[in-house]
């Protein structure tokens, strides 16, 4: 089951800035959500234990900064056993929304009472957010003004990028479904696949680890600005932003995560310093016991080929959706690599001929 955990703008800007407060904000997320996959299926937590993937997303819709967490959850939780070995696992029952809204109030006031301490929010005035980043730190700038919708340098400094609308569409912002609001919070959990439909696993995750850009939202206008086209409208209608190339490029440069950041993390029976994880994630299956006639003529066998990993080819299909195995004229016929040109002089003389810019 998916989790999508948002946070309102000013958290989300010091998950950005601090990447520490980021790793405690995903420990106590992941606590709760744990928790509840606990008491769900009637377990205790000293001898229970979940799994999960975390997917931390760094960007919105619009190319802003929008530090959010997606996390595959295993949906149900593992009984342990003396030695914190996994003894059987239990399914658990779809979330309701009042469960929901359980966890997140559990996760805001485990937040809030961790940023208190850390000085980031003042309870006596109002609970007011005050993150203090030096001149200096250019980056830590770009991020806040990236979040906030505008720009920190050149000609349009602390305005916002210009924006192209339509007319709204309203209906589309009817919340249904599991997802529940507070405080800016907003948590989401209406998406989970079985156990064997294994593609629609592999299209959440596709999903939840697209790049920031869609290119094909992407063009310019005749006047060289860059127009970027939102998936879907805002709901005063806004369609797209228009900004100059340089404009684009601060946006870019907001969404680069710090060094050593890790944006996929593993947690409880999927992590990597479980004790039993070989347990949970499928191993290669064990090669059987051979009599002496059996093992002699495997020996007399040939040498079976060693496993390769995805052809490039076939790597650049299902990424990029570019074709490189089928003829472009009729879609049938087969390619093949006839010869690998290393050369200069004869990479320009065959592009030159076929019209293309070498």
């Amino acid at each position: 089951r998916q989790w999508v955990l948002s946070f309102p703008f000013q958290i989300s800007l010091c998950l950005a800035v601090r990447p520490e407060i980021m790793a405690k904000a995903l420990e106590i997320t992941h606590a709760a959500v744990s928790n509840y996959y606990h008491k769900k299926v009637g377990l205790q937590k000293s001898n229970a234990k979940t799994g999960a993937v975390t997917l931390i997303q760094r960007f919105g819709g619009s190319l802003n900064l929008n530090v959010h967490f997606h996390q595959l959850f295993i949906d149900g939780s593992y009984e342990l056993g003396p030695d914190g070995e996994p003894l059987d696992f239990f399914t658990a029952d779809p979330p309701t929304k009042p469960e929901l809204d359980q966890v997140l109030k559990q996760i805001i006031k485990r937040l809030t009472r961790y940023l208190e301490k850390q000085k980031i929010i003042v309870k006596d005035n109002d609970q007011n957010f005050q993150l203090e980043i030096p001149e200096e730190d250019t980056y830590s700038r770009l991020q806040a003004s990236s979040i906030t919708y505008r720009f920190a340098t050149g000609p349009s400094k602390g305005k916002k990028a210009m924006t192209l609308k339509s007319v709204p569409d309203t209906d589309r912002f009817a919340k249904s479904g599991l997802v529940v609001d507070n405080s800016g919070f907003s948590l989401h959990a209406g998406v989970a696949t079985k156990a064997q439909e294994r593609e629609k696993l592999e299209k959440i995750c596709r999903y939840i680890a697209r790049p920031a850009v869609s290119e094909e939202r992407l063009s310019t206008n005749d006047r060289g600005e860059v127009i970027y086209k939102f998936k879907k409208p805002w709901d005063d209608g806004t369609t797209a932003i228009r900004m100059t190339p340089m404009e684009l490029m601060e946006k870019l440069a907001a969404l680069v995560p710090r060094p050593r950041v890790h944006l996929t993390r593993f947690h409880g029976v999927l992590g990597p310093h479980y004790k039993y994880r070989k347990q949970i994630v499928p191993q290669k299956p064990v090669a059987p016991t051979l009599t002496l006639a059996q093992a002699q003529s495997e020996v007399d066998k040939p040498p079976a080929p060693a496993a390769k990993r995805i052809a490039w080819a076939r790597l650049l299909k299902r990424v990029f959706g570019i074709d490189l195995q089928h003829c472009p004229h009729c879609g049938r016929g087969e390619l093949k690599i006839i010869a690998t040109i290393l050369e200069r002089p004869a990479i320009e003389k065959i592009l030159t001929h076929l019209g293309i810019d070498p």
